[in-house]
């Protein structure tokens, strides 16, 4: 196989599509590989310099094949888009990526560690738990409104037990049910 100087890298969840130039910038690879095929293919691979989109999963490609000894860029995926010559396809943009790296003035995304992707990944948790936990006592507040009460801001205010109504079967007639104020409703002001 005639050496190869770059190699543009389409990810996806089962399928990578490659696109390799030689020195003289001519294509000598356009292969689509399975996840195993992908591997096996850059263990055998003499070290060469690979472009992939950054994206999901592309940190963890790109460790992966820095191990194997190439040297791996990460380009953002709109510094890709210019490059892209024809329609949206996974050759198209492995082509692309082989194009942009080749750009003196490219800018690459610096490869994430394993400990720098799980404190970015604990704080987008942390940060969802957080909006959840907001949106969730922004609805308690809203129907607790519609019974009259309201608390005061915080969620300390919102202890369950001064807003849980007590509910009643109502015995006579069978089917209604009344909705007492709740107990321990001292801190809560009506509406």
């Amino acid at each position: 196989m005639e050496h190869i100087c770059r190699i543009g890298m389409d990810t996806s969840k089962h399928f990578f599509q490659l696109h390799g130039v030689n020195a003289a910038e001519e294509p000598v690879v356009r292969k689509k590989l399975r996840r195993k095929d992908m591997v096996a293919f850059f263990e055998k691979l003499a070290p060469t310099v690979v472009a992939i989109e950054a994206c999901g999963g592309s940190h963890h490609w790109a460790r992966l094949l820095s191990s194997f000894g190439h040297q791996v860029k990460l380009i953002a995926p709109q510094l890709v888009k210019p490059y892209v010559k024809r329609g949206k396809n996974d050759a198209a943009d492995a082509e692309a990526l082989c194009e942009a790296m080749s750009r003196p003035t490219m800018r690459f995304v610096p490869v994430k560690t394993v400990e720098q992707q799980a404190a970015v990944m604990l704080v987008g948790v942390r940060d969802r738990l957080i909006r959840n936990r907001t949106q969730l006592a922004n609805s308690i507040r809203g129907y607790a409104s519609e019974f009259g009460l309201t608390a005061a801001k915080g969620m300390a205010h919102l202890d369950p037990p001064k807003l849980r109504p007590e509910i009643h079967t109502h015995h006579r007639g069978g089917s209604g049910l009344k909705i007492s104020q709740p107990r321990g409703a001292h801190q809560m002001q009506p509406c």
